[in-house]
């Protein structure tokens, strides 16, 4: 037990029990979005990710029937799960049950909007026991500020706030790990647009 409240607190993640959590980035969201287009290229930096690592993603639509379905330029075709929802949090019955198939211990949590969806999701997340780590980079709202003051609360909750560029090399822990070279590759692939990211670069002029 104390190894395990050690693990958590620390933040390990481990490649077998780790799941990426795309919430509702959707197209209708694309113009009222605060730097929707650095949501879009973390969430594509994440699904060549999962991909890669082989780690399962799972991706959510709120009520897509109005809001449309996820941003085209994200790709989810290999997604473990995919689920509508009218709920705000990701943690439906499907959600949760997909997360229990999977064993996942630590989760990847990513999209919109940071105060209510993502917000929402970590909540549940954490009161369940699992270990979240909340993407500083690819979080956002319509009014940015709300998404200043989600993340605070997720990290007084117990979540960690962390960058896409942070997971990725945590994952493969090492440069020897056979799957480093793909994901060097990726990060420099992103590279440009991590240094015209929003989410991060609050206060330059982009």
């Amino acid at each position: 037990m104390t190894s395990r409240l050690a693990t958590r607190s620390l933040g390990r993640l481990n490649i077998k029990s780790t799941a990426f959590l795309l919430c509702d980035v959707q197209e209708k969201f694309r113009s009222g979005i605060h730097a929707f287009e650095s949501v879009v290229q973390v969430s594509q930096k994440m699904s060549a990710a999962s991909k890669i690592l082989q780690i399962p993603l799972i991706v959510t639509e709120q009520y897509p029937r109005g809001l449309g379905c996820t941003a085209n330029e994200i790709p989810i075709d290999h997604a473990a799960h995919l689920e509508a929802k009218t709920k705000f949090s990701m943690m439906t019955p499907g959600v949760t049950a997909k997360l229990e198939e999977l064993q996942t211990k630590s989760v990847v949590l990513y999209g919109i909007e940071a105060h209510v969806c993502v917000l929402q999701t970590c909540l549940d997340l954490l009161e369940h026991n699992f270990d979240v780590h909340v993407l500083a980079d690819g979080v956002s709202s319509m009014n940015f500020p709300e998404a200043d003051i989600a993340l605070k609360r997720m990290a007084l909750c117990g979540a960690h706030i962390v960058s896409s560029e942070s997971v990725v090399f945590q994952l493969t822990n090492d440069s020897k790990h056979p799957d480093f070279p793909a994901i060097r590759d990726l990060v420099k692939e992103h590279q440009q647009a991590a240094r015209q990211n929003r989410l991060l670069f609050k206060d330059a002029n982009l």
